[in-house]
């Protein structure tokens, strides 16, 4: 089974500079995979922002309740 080419020129009278731009322009639009996002650190997280003081709190305190 023979490929097919990824890109055929069907102008004769086009540049080499012409073709490059192409090139360029293709290859800038991507198509691989794309990146991992990176792993958010957990004291980054609006998570821990939402934990209130435990139920209990006041025992460990040693005050007068």
């Amino acid at each position: 089974m023979t490929e097919q080419p990824l890109l055929r020129i069907i102008t004769p009278s086009t540049t080499s500079e012409e073709i490059a731009a192409i090139v360029t322009v293709l290859a800038s639009l991507g198509g691989g995979e794309p990146a991992a996002p990176e792993p958010r650190s957990e004291w980054a997280s609006p998570a821990r922002r939402m934990r209130g003081a435990p139920a209990t709190s006041w025992r460990a305190s040693g005050l007068p309740h």
